[in-house]
């Protein structure tokens, strides 16, 4: 059996970013599976590499968190047209997994059914074009006509479709009753992450000794409402908590400002890391901060970021409604802060500020779920039997 995976932004552990389809490609690679990845890189020229038993095909165009919209349209309409020209040499393929986002990764899986009778598989991790008209980012109506058409286009053509989390799969079923939906959703590598103590070299290198420490570790976009994390800092600036804050993106500039206007000397900006990285941010987290803007599209969402900190055992803060905040609660792995009441912030995290107790109880309960729910191994074995059924 052979499978071409459609992604645009394929990482590795070496380049940072979310692991997801290099986890799916590894698990078709070790089952014996061939498995091609098309993708693209910020360099020049073609690039060709074996990963680890995938061939991963690097096309170039440029991407980045921090594009415009404008940018970010081109870019996305340059990879379509990119794997339009290098499909033929897939044309033997049984399978194309084709994953979103952006939405329009689904007009290449489209192409290449027409033209090699190749059927596609499509994953959704975040509902498009919902989300970006929520956030407020497509406004012009026959453009939201467009791209709701679009969506339902892909999604008919689909042989099935492969979604993040309930939420997402329910909006699905909506849009196209009677389609084969599967939920396979993020994965927590509990082989790499472990619960650990803190490293007092790293809390060194952090300058966090002795805090309390809240990471965010992920996209500084518009849709993950980061000034919400700012505004909890300066509720807490007399308490010895500290928040980092790590990645990039096209707030970045706008959270640096905000924080150095206000003094905000409890929080420190890193650079997004490669796994290496991630796990040293990790290593003197106490809390992980998933944060996004309370709007209902968001709430469907699967981050990436929230899988690794279950996975590495840290308790878990969230600031939007939706199945994550139900799940921490009835999980017993964390709380959830009212964006609208950043004062409350601190009455919410005392007890673990406080008590190693109950700190260690939480950070247990998140583990506990990784492992039970969310394991990287259990779940790559249920990828790869939509294949083999």
């Amino acid at each position: 059996m052979k499978v071409l995976i459609l992604h645009q932004y394929f990482n590795t552990p070496q380049t940072g970013g979310p692991l997801r389809s290099y986890y799916l490609a590894r698990a078709l690679a070790d089952r014996g599976i061939t498995t091609a990845v098309i993708t693209t890189h910020n360099g020049t020229g073609f690039r060709k590499e074996l990963i680890e038993g995938v061939e991963v095909h690097y096309l170039p165009i440029p991407y980045s968190n921090s594009f415009g919209f404008l940018k970010r349209v081109s870019s996305f309409l340059k990879f379509v047209f990119s794997i339009v020209k290098a499909a033929a040499q897939f044309r033997d393929y049984d399978s194309c997994y084709a994953i979103s986002t952006p939405l329009t990764i689904g007009l290449a899986a489209i192409w290449i059914k027409w033209r090699y009778k190749i059927p596609y598989i499509f994953e959704v991790g975040d509902l498009w074009p919902e989300a970006p008209i929520q956030v407020g980012i497509v406004k012009n109506p026959l453009l939201k006509k467009i791209l709701y058409q679009l969506e339902r286009s892909i999604y008919k053509r689909a042989k099935l479709i492969v979604a993040l989390s309930d939420a997402i799969r329910e909006s699905i079923a909506d849009k196209v009753p009677g389609k084969q939906i599967e939920v396979i959703s993020n994965m927590a590598d509990t082989d790499y992450y472990q619960p650990s103590d803190k490293s007092p070299s790293l809390e060194k290198k952090f300058g966090v000794q002795n805090k309390f420490v809240l990471s965010y570790i992920g996209t500084f976009g518009l849709a993950n409402g980061l000034e919400q994390i700012l505004t909890c800092a300066q509720a807490v600036k007399n308490e010895p908590i500290h928040f980092i804050l790590c990645g990039e993106g096209a707030r970045q500039e706008d959270l640096l400002a905000y924080a150095k206007h206000r003094q905000l000397n409890n929080v420190s900006f890193v650079s997004m890391q490669d796994r290496n990285g991630v796990n040293e941010v990790l290593n003197v987290t106490d809390a992980a901060f998933i944060s996004y803007q309370p709007l209902p599209v968001l709430e469907t969402g699967s981050p990436n970021k929230y899988f690794d900190a279950l996975a590495a055992g840290k308790m878990i803060v969230v600031n939007f409604g939706g199945w994550i905040k139900n799940e921490v609660e009835e999980a017993g792995c964390g709380i959830y802060v009212n964006p609208a009441a950043p004062d409350d912030f601190l009455n919410k995290i005392r007890l673990a500020l406080h008590n190693q107790e109950e700190l260690k109880k939480l950070q247990r309960a998140a583990r506990n779920l990784a492992e039970n729910r969310y394991s990287r191994r259990q779940l790559s074995e249920r990828f790869v039997k939509i294949f083999l059924d």
